[in-house]
């Protein structure tokens, strides 16, 4: 039996207007080639200039991951040749990088698990590389865009604890404003240094790396095939050599890339045109406070303080907009259980995310405003339903809606009565069975009222009617 042993990489791009060591905007599909300059061409006597804005984000991050700082840190050249890599080097952070000593909390299966990070640097991003047809071509609008790479501990032992730890790193990225998480456009990237090891041994396997994956679901197919092979070779008699590996969604198993370099292959030295980074007690105090709500702290919060379910509290905190938008609802309304039972009921499914955006197709207000009219028993709860379908996208007010369509919560304790009556000797083979204790049975009764009044029944006046006619009071 083998143990698998998995630590992450992540490469998250800084939302930053600018590169990391020049001008150059980072504005996601630029035409190829339009936001380059001297510096991230490389073109001989351009010097860098490093990003404020770059360091101010990279040091929420190892904060935001509970990383010590380091007052001093120095940037680093890292060599290799690729055609995406027009200086044939690319600035990075080595063996003093301004952050180390963090971890992340995540849960798998019901268990909570902490997962040690390494360090946080900065870096550079490369250019891209394109193969089309037979031919490659090289767009460099990428090159130079500011990077945090956040190296997790040895510490995952499943492919399920991966996915989960990137899932969870993504969502504190996006809340804390650094990276938007869009794996489709590569702004949040892994790779996965895979490797087993006979269960009870101590000594760690030969590793494997699996390269730029760019989904949570190709991330955990990819290690669960690795694990698998890494098995097989070894069942076998063979050994595992170490090397870069890719993944091929389509035949749903790794293909070798290279042999895997070493840090002394890419013959690190500090890079003579950029002074040491010096973090200040002040600034890292300033980036400190102006640091948002975690995505965990915020769903512990509206559980303990609001009294949401921890399902609902996990669905409201899935994106930062999403939980800007229940929460300033749930303050106009006064009621946060009843606000969130309807953002997940009927809002959620015309919500659309893309990266630090949500396209909602209600305001708070009008959440809030709909929900106060249930409350007064003007409409009941299925009429709001209808409201909702009316209000969404527009900027109508929910009470302009129900007078236009002459809306009106049945509250006449008499009438519903006398519906009540007329189903129960209607259905007197469940108001028996619903007389002998089969409970859900209400619901039923409750279901055809509601069909009768065409959804205008006040709720309450018929669930007292009905208990009242079956004796069940």
């Amino acid at each position: 039996m083998y143990e698998p042993v998995i630590g992450l990489e992540v490469h998250a791009q800084l939302l930053t207007r600018t590169k990391a060591f020049c001008a150059c905007p980072t504005t996601y599909g630029a035409p190829p080639n339009t936001q380059v300059c001297p510096v991230c061409l490389g073109l001989p006597g351009a010097l860098p200039v490093l990003n404020g804005d770059a360091v101010s984000l990279s040091v929420r991050t190892a904060l935001a991951l509970s990383c010590a700082i380091r007052r001093t840190s120095r940037f680093a050249r890292k060599n290799y040749f690729y055609p995406d890599l027009p200086k044939g080097y690319q600035i990075s952070q080595f063996d003093e990088p301004f952050s180390h000593g963090g971890h992340l909390d995540i849960q798998v299966d019901g268990k909570a698990k902490r997962v040690g990070i390494t360090r946080v640097h900065m870096e550079e991003d490369a250019g891209k590389s394109v193969h089309a047809g037979g031919v490659s071509v090289v767009d460099l609008n990428r090159s130079g865009v500011p990077l945090v790479e956040i190296v997790g501990d040895p510490d995952l032992r499943s492919a399920a604890e991966a996915a989960e730890y990137l899932r969870t790193l993504r969502d504190v990225l996006v809340f804390i404003g650094v990276n938007d998480g869009n794996l489709e456009e590569g702004s949040f990237r892994c790779d996965a240094n895979v490797s087993i090891r006979p269960v009870g041994e101590a000594k760690l396997g030969t590793r494997v790396e699996l390269k730029n994956i760019n989904s949570f679901r190709f991330v955990e197919r990819a290690i669960t095939h690795e694990i698998e092979r890494q098995a097989s070779v070894l069942s076998g008699g063979g050994r595992i050599t170490q090397e870069t590996r890719g993944w091929n969604e389509d035949e749903g198993k790794t293909f070798s890339m290279r042999s895997k370099e070493e840090a002394q292959d890419y013959r690190y030295f500090p890079d003579p045109d950029l002074p040491p980074l010096v973090l200040g007690e002040a600034f890292v105090a300033g980036v400190r406070a102006s640091m948002p709500e975690l995505p965990e702290v915020k769903r512990r919060r509206f559980i303990e303080e609001l009294g949401l379910s921890p399902y609902a509290a996990q669905v409201l905190t899935g994106h930062p907009r999403i939980a800007s938008f229940f929460e300033e609802a749930a303050t106009l309304h006064g009621n946060a259980t009843k606000v969130a039972n309807f953002i997940q009921s009927e809002v959620m499914r015309d919500v659309q995310t893309h990266g630090l955006t949500a396209a909602i197709p209600v305001s708070a207000r009008q959440v809030a405003a709909l929900l106060e009219l249930v409350d007064q028993a003007t409409i009941s709860g299925k009429q709001a339903k209808e409201v909702y379908g009316k209000i969404a996208r527009s900027d109508r007010a929910p009470a302009d809606v129900v007078a236009e369509l002459g809306m009106r919560q049945v509250s006449d304790a008499g009438a519903i009565e006398e519906i009540c009556r007329r189903l129960i000797e209607q259905n007197p083979r469940q108001a028996e069975q619903l007389r002998a204790g089969k409970a859900n049975l209400l619901g039923f009764f409750v279901g055809q009222v509601m069909k009768e009044t065409k959804g205008s029944a006040n709720p309450q006046l018929v669930n007292d009617a009905l208990k009242k006619l079956l004796g069940l009071e």
